[in-house]
């Protein structure tokens, strides 16, 4: 009977797929990723600009409770991951590229918190830290990202990622956090050092 229990937790919490198995023995094939199948009818700079399940104040139109963008990072941030290479193939993706990108840095202070609290706190902190847009020297991705067209888009970019940074952090705060232990999991710290797409969200040296 334990035994069953311990397969059934393994089983529930990495990605039982031969994808999965692929990506962790390093031959994962950009094909292979998962994608966003969401779409929006208005977008910043070439992000969709997604409707969002939020209390945060945003642009992001307000969610109807549906699965949102946030939901889909959360989901194939453990399969995704492993993927040095991606293919954009809407504007959707590349809230999906941002957001799996944030998740990383966001395990990376959770797994120095020592309870859900302190984990929640650091999660706050992060949301509204400084952070670059597109078109700025510290953005990873700008080759990708088409930069504000202007200084009233660049403030609504900026807006919009802040309140996706912040929704996301509240809810890895209890997807990680383990209610057994009061620590986060180890089915999500052991993510921890996987760079997706071999980036960083990170100034360098930190």
């Amino acid at each position: 009977m334990q035994e069953k229990l311990i397969f059934h937790d393994i089983s529930k919490h990495l990605t039982s797929s031969v994808q999965w198995a692929s990506c962790v023995i390093g031959k994962c094939n950009s094909e292979d990723a998962y994608h966003s199948d969401l779409t929006a009818p208005n977008s910043i700079g070439n992000m969709a600009l997604l409707p969002i399940n939020t209390k945060f104040r945003g642009p992001a139109p307000p969610g109807d409770g549906s699965k949102d963008i946030i939901d889909e990072a959360i989901y194939f941030f453990k399969a995704n991951i492993f993927f040095k290479n991606y293919e954009v193939k809407t504007p959707a993706d590349r809230v999906l590229i941002y957001l799996t990108l944030y998740i990383t840095e966001c395990l990376k202070k959770l797994q120095r918190c020592t309870s859900k609290v302190q984990g929640a706190k650091d999660m706050q902190q992060l949301g509204i830290a400084s952070f670059s847009i597109p078109g700025e020297a510290g953005f990873p991705l700008n080759a990708m990202y088409a930069k504000p067209a202007n200084r009233q888009e660049a403030d609504q970019m900026r807006a919009y990622l802040q309140q996706i940074r912040q929704e996301t952090g509240t809810r890895l705060v209890e997807k990680v956090m383990d209610p057994a232990t009061n620590k986060p999991s180890k089915w999500w710290m052991c993510f921890v050092k996987r760079k997706f797409m071999d980036k960083s969200l990170a100034a360098r040296g930190m």
